[in-house]
């Protein structure tokens, strides 16, 4: 049966999968990066470093009954987004792995964006593999990330995507580990602050305020700063936080469709395996989610597109 590995070395997590598309299955390992107590993530020399020492185990555990013979070939995300000047260090972990696997293994090796890993993780999960072929408007909303995106089939690479809107400061993955390092919570904080949110009440409601589709976000790092002094439980701050960005979320699904059209929706990132997100913008119709063991940093979209990538080059060379 043949087999498709990936690795992905993102500023966050090690990780690696395989898929085997006759079965239609996954299988994956992935590790978070150690970030100590009281830290919001790790400088790119240190995530570097920690890639190299877990990526080892991490693809042993994902290419565990993984045969040389089956192996059909290898695909690593190594930047972040299809963009110019789009780089990060942590990267280099998992492309000196997958070129070093491609020469052993005498297999195809190919590159994508840690994007396009989102994106493909999310429609594979979401059962909308047939998205590949049209265009749909994505959302990646992470740690990093926070965007909205017109994406369409493409060439040089799987998807070509233009920004429709943006943070223009934050990302609500920043905003959400801010407000749980306030907390206590540990880093990443996004499945502390839903646990604790499902407890909570709504404090304020900000109407969300755009400029041109884009949002700023760090008003509500310093509004939960101040409802902290104040006493705030913890459990109302995490439900207002989370309104707020289902709000801004649902204001910038809006602005897109009208910038691009009433087209199929995809959220991925980190932030959107948060239950109470999908329900809310659910009811936008024509939606499609990642699994939240998806949601985040992995590499089984690397992996599911190293098959299509390996498909199209095998087409061009009948």
């Amino acid at each position: 049966m043949k087999a498709f590995l990936g690795l992905d070395t993102s500023n966050y997590t090690t990780s690696a999968a395989v898929f085997r598309p006759e079965s239609s299955t996954l299988h994956h390992s992935k590790r978070l990066l150690p970030v100590k107590d009281g830290e919001l993530g790790l400088r790119q020399s240190d995530a570097l470093f920690h890639h190299v020492r877990q990526l080892p185990q991490v693809l042993s555990q994902a290419a565990e009954g993984l045969s040389r013979e089956e192996t059909e070939a290898v695909c690593v995300s190594d930047r972040p987004r299809n963009a110019s000047g789009s780089y990060m260090p942590c990267f280099l972990a998992g492309c000196m792995a997958a070129d070093s696997l491609g020469a052993v293994l005498k297999v195809p090796v190919y590159r994508i964006s840690h994007q396009e890993g989102h994106l493909a993780a999310a429609l594979w999960s979401a059962g909308r593999m047939d998205l590949l072929e049209q265009e749909f408007i994505a959302f990646h909303v992470s740690g990093g990330t926070f965007e909205a995106l017109a994406v369409r089939p493409g060439q040089e690479h799987v998807f070509e995507a233009d920004i429709l809107a943006r943070t223009l400061d934050i990302s609500a993955g920043q905003l959400i580990d801010r407000v749980g390092q306030m907390l206590g919570t540990g880093f990443p904080a996004g499945p502390a602050l839903e646990r604790l949110a499902a407890k909570g009440k709504v404090l304020w409601r900000r109407k969300p305020v755009l400029k041109e589709g884009c949002c700023c976000l760090s008003g509500l790092e310093n509004l939960a700063q101040k409802s902290l002094k104040e006493g705030v439980p913890p459990e109302d701050l995490s439900r207002t936080i989370l309104e707020h960005i289902a709000q801004v979320l649902e204001a910038m699904t809006d602005f897109a469709r009208e910038k691009a059209g009433d087209l199929p929706l995809v959220y991925s990132g980190g932030v959107m395996a948060n239950a109470f997100l999908k329900e809310r913008l659910s009811a936008r119709g024509d939606c499609a989610f990642a699994q939240p063991d998806l949601s985040s940093d992995n590499a089984c979209g690397a992996a599911i597109l190293g098959w299509v990538l390996h498909q199209r080059r095998e087409e061009r060379s009948i």
